[in-house]
């Protein structure tokens, strides 16, 4: 069984149009910084987030593979623009198009990840929701240590198979 029927009473909470959802963290992923809208619509008060996993807000209905791809690209020094289902203290959920990029100091040491997150359109959500589904499917059949792997491999293809990139794949939706 799918996550999303584990969760079937939550209710999406859709963010306005002028919502940036805005936080930062270091370069293990534990926040240090969580603006008000990131904490009115996540339902958190600030010391509940600050220095705890940004995992804190991942809904199950997240494929790993999604998040593989996401350090992949960050470990590289590269930025990674996606579609993420994230999950309120209350249980609700609510989609987003992320920006995360890494942070570095003077130096050009890696200090954290920066991440603006604001309104998705919705024909890229409905276009994902069977894409994301696919490969939670694909993660439940495989073992714990090569799911996210799997689960990628089916994105990659699917995208060959488009002749698109990812980047070029998730811009165009988001433009829809």
């Amino acid at each position: 069984m799918l996550a999303h029927n584990i969760y079937k009473n939550s209710q999406e909470i859709l963010l306005e149009a002028d919502d940036l959802i805005i936080s930062k963290t270091d370069t293990r992923g534990h926040i240090t910084y969580a603006n008000r809208t990131f904490l009115r619509i996540a339902d958190y008060q600030e010391e509940e987030v600050l220095n705890k996993p940004h995992n804190l807000i991942r809904h199950p209905d997240m494929p790993r593979g999604v998040f593989r791809f996401l350090w992949q690209e960050l470990r590289k020094g590269h930025e990674f623009f996606g579609f993420v289902k994230n999950y309120t203290s209350g249980g609700d959920y609510y989609w987003v198009f992320a920006n995360i990029t890494p942070d570095f100091d003077a130096s050009g040491h890696l200090k954290g990840y920066f991440s603006v997150r604001r309104r998705p359109s919705r024909a890229a959500i409905d276009t994902l929701i069977p894409i994301y589904n696919t490969m939670l499917e694909i993660e439940s059949r495989a073992n714990s240590q090569s799911a996210a792997d799997h689960s990628l491999a089916y994105l990659v293809q699917l995208l060959e198979s488009k002749s698109v990139s990812y980047d070029r794949f998730v811009m165009t939706l988001q433009a829809m």
